[in-house]
This record gives structure tokens, C-alpha cells and sequence, in this order.
């Protein structure tokens, strides 16, 4: 039986772009990992809080998807910043073959960083705009 080789710079990316439905947890760990559903279940969850109540803001209905993503965009820096030789040993021991990450990999994570700063600073501004004011600003 052999093992697939699990790329990092590939599940670094699936964390950033899809991580927020857990597109990363299901490459790396398969159907199994429990996470991997609970942030797959925060799509439908989160379109089921809007539909349901029209009158609570956005950032409430939309807060089990928001908080999922902020998740996935820590996790692709936790994930990305992993050493080649700790990643081979972690996720690749079997698989024959050896990690090169290069310069995507950094291209990756400082995009990662720059939307994960701002969506934690624009959802920290709407809370205290909804906390404070009422809503009064949007």
C-alpha cells in the first residue's frame, strides 16, 4: 500500500481559499477528522441563522462562517510555517518523498496574513460599532 505524498504548499493554499468549509482538515486527515466537518457545517449553519432571523445583523447570523474562516486563515499560518522536515515527519513519513517548499509558500501565507488581519480588524469595528451605536453605522 502506498501513501500519497501530502504537498504543503497545496494544503497551505486549500486553508487560505477554502479553509473556512474545511477543504484543508479533509486533505490532510480525510472524512474521519471530526473538525473538518464541524467547520464544514459552518456554511449551512450560518445560511440557516440568516434565513431564519431577519432582524439580527450579519455579523451574528454570519458569526459561525466568520469564526470558521478566522480559524482557517490561523491555521494556514500555523500550517505554512511548519519546517519541510517536520512536515515529512508529520504528515509524509511513508510516502517516499521529501517536501520543497519555495517561494509560493511565502507568497501564500503573507496574502493569508494580510486578509486574516483584516477581516479580524473589520469584525472587531462592527462589533463595537453594533455595541456601542446600535448598528448606527451600517
Amino acid at each position: 500500500m502506498t501513501v500519497r505524498h501530502k504537498n504543503k504548499t497545496l494544503t497551505t493554499l486549500l486553508a487560505a481559499v477554502a479553509g473556512s468549509v474545511g477543504a484543508h482538515r479533509f486533505y490532510l486527515h480525510g472524512k474521519t477528522d471530526k473538525w473538518a466537518w464541524l467547520h464544514l457545517l459552518s456554511l449551512p449553519l450560518s445560511i440557516l441563522l440568516s434565513s431564519f432571523y431577519f432582524g439580527v445583523p450579519g455579523l451574528l447570523s454570519w458569526s459561525p462562517l466568520i469564526l470558521s474562516l478566522l480559524i482557517a486563515l490561523l491555521e494556514t499560518l500555523v500550517l505554512g510555517l511548519i519546517p519541510d522536515e517536520k512536515w515529512d515527519h508529520t504528515y509524509n513519513r511513508d510516502s517516499g518523498q521529501q517536501s520543497d517548499s519555495s517561494w509560493p509558500l511565502a507568497l501564500i501565507l503573507v496574502l493569508a496574513m494580510a486578509c486574516g488581519a483584516t477581516a479580524l480588524i473589520a469584525t472587531i469595528a462592527r462589533a463595537f460599532d453594533l455595541l456601542y451605536t446600535g448598528g448606527a453605522y451600517g
